[in-house]
């Protein structure tokens, strides 16, 4: 077999590989918090949403066929067929800069990433879209900029980057570092671009396709984009040491603690490399990919901020440490391997995930000892983030039918939380089963998209029943909040959750009756 056929047999195990993992993860694991709430997105579509862009919901609706199929596996099949798909995308890349071979390391390299594999190729996330667009508009402003002349195939492919941008930031407003990277680029070291018309129209269209969340945001006070700078603002408090140890920790662990170091010795590599440093290919790369991660550890300096917001960066480093292996490795052509380095990151990410989902699915990786309360339990186990609402549902299920028949609350009863993610999932796991409403009631920042999904279903009627309930993993009693609205709010049932036949979780169930007022003076 050549070396060409070889490549391709690789590469189509390690796709196959991805995809059984993939499937059965995303089958046998609950959805996370961040999932249920992205669900929502496709139940009340909408031209954008509070935290995010719409595209995430727009996918789940394609994949789900308007949500006549909503099991974990389809609600997350977009990030399968798109994690599949971004496998082959930097495979494509990384052969077109270099050869087969450096090509292939990419693509092991992508799903060694816990990130790529993960967050953004099982769960369903805004990444997922937004790597998939990330990858398509590197590969087609590569071949815009690629034979250092203006012709009219290259003005056609920035054009084309203007639409793949556009929906990149239709996907996460990140990806509009694209953009920072792409006019750094054309300012350092290809100006003949400012002259050309197409670049300002590729702007141009980046604009109308995001534009839906813009004309959202004018209707909305801007509430999404103040929301979103709110979190990433540097200048409104002083400096955090440890926000921006708990970011590099992070990228350290979320891309893969190899893959780090990796991104890491090839930088070093690069600035070291006189070959390297003229390939402008790469500098086009590395200025979409470093902007991103050095902004949000500026941004850690003073605000709490999250991994994966800087990940896409890696992505891009994926392609360089994958060209710089290859250059560093002396081999025979006729011999194909993976580095090292290379596997133990394939290795790792694929020992993590299974532990993962061992911990997930039986605990008996890491058990809460500290706090064994019962309005505390398994506060510190982040793996219940993913277990145990199957069985609320099922154990609510039998204390309202009991509630009903007894005339103990009315037929007509709603659910309520203080926060939007207990809200989503008691949305997805519990309300779609049995045709009853949940709403969120708290200040904006708490109850997030449910201030516009309240209002789409309806005011909650006075006089209503509702029940209250929260978990001892974020525990907060309703008279705390809720105390002047209702006539009377009950002591708790509490519904156990039971994993490994281990108690490791509590759900505590109120019922408050007699809705005096308008919950939305909450707001």
């Amino acid at each position: 077999m050549s070396k060409e056929g070889k490549v391709k047999l690789y590469l189509f195990l390690l796709i196959i590989y991805s995809i059984i993992i993939r499937i059965i993860l995303a089958s046998i694991v609950e959805l996370s918090n961040d999932e249920v709430n992205y669900w929502l997105y496709a139940v009340y579509p909408d031209l954008s949403h509070f935290d995010h862009p719409p595209m995430v919901g727009y996918l789940i609706n394609i994949f789900t066929l308007n949500l006549s199929f909503q099991s974990e596996f389809f609600i997350r099949l977009p990030s399968i067929i798109i994690g599949t798909l971004n496998t082959v995308l930097i495979f494509y890349i990384v052969r077109k800069l270099k050869n087969d071979i450096a090509g292939f390391y990419a693509a092991v390299l992508y799903n060694s990433s816990l990130y790529c594999f993960v967050i953004a190729g099982i769960f369903i996330m805004p990444d997922t879209p937004l790597l998939l667009f990330w990858l398509l508009a590197i590969i087609f402003s590569i071949n815009s900029f690629n034979n250092g002349e203006i012709s009219t195939p290259s003005k056609r492919n920035i054009l084309i980057v203007g639409v793949f941008i556009g929906f990149a930031m239709l996907s996460k407003y990140t990806g509009l570092f694209l953009w920072i990277g792409i006019i750094l680029y054309i300012i350092i070291y290809d100006k003949k671009w400012l002259k050309i018309k197409e670049t300002y129209i590729s702007l141009i269209l980046t604009l109308i396709v995001f534009s839906p969340v813009i004309i959202w945001n004018l209707k909305n006070d801007f509430i999404s984009f103040t929301f979103q700078s709110g979190r990433v603002g540097i200048l409104q408090s002083g400096l955090k040491p440890e926000y921006i140890l708990t970011e590099i920790l992070g990228e350290f662990f979320y891309n893969n603690p190899i893959i780090f170091i990796l991104s890491i010795l090839s930088l070093i590599y690069f600035f070291k490399s006189k070959e390297l440093k003229k390939d402008k290919n790469i500098i086009l790369i590395l200025l979409t990919s470093l902007p991103i991660i050095l902004t949000f550890i500026l941004f850690s300096l003073t605000k709490r901020t999250l991994p994966h917001w800087s990940a896409p960066g890696y992505t891009g480093l994926l392609i360089l440490i994958s060209i710089v292996t290859y250059e560093k490795i002396k081999f025979k052509e006729k011999n194909i391997y993976l580095p090292k380095s290379i596997l133990s990151a394939f290795i790792l990410c694929f020992v993590i995930v299974l532990l993962a989902a061992i911990q997930v699915k039986t605990g008996i990786i890491y058990k809460d000892e500290k706090h064994k309360d019962a309005i505390n339990l398994g506060k510190d186990d982040v793996s219940l983030d993913l277990y145990g609402m199957s069985q609320l549902r099922d154990e609510f299920i039998k204390i309202a039918i009991n509630d009903v028949k007894y005339k103990i609350m009315n037929p007509d009863y709603y659910i309520i939380s203080f926060r939007w993610f207990p809200a989503a999932n008691f949305d997805y796991y519990i309300s779609r089963y049995i045709g009853k409403k949940t709403y969120a009631f708290g200040s904006i920042e708490s109850i997030r998209n449910y201030y516009f999904i309240n209002e789409k279903k309806g005011e909650l009627p006075i006089a209503s029943d509702c029940y209250f309930i929260c978990s001892s993993r974020d525990y907060k009693h309703p008279s705390e909040i809720y105390k002047d609205y209702f006539s009377n709010i009950s002591l708790p049932d509490t519904i156990k959750i039971y994993r490994n036949n281990e108690n490791v979780m509590n759900y505590f169930v109120f019922r408050l009756r007699n809705l005096k007022k308008n919950l939305k003076s909450l707001y």
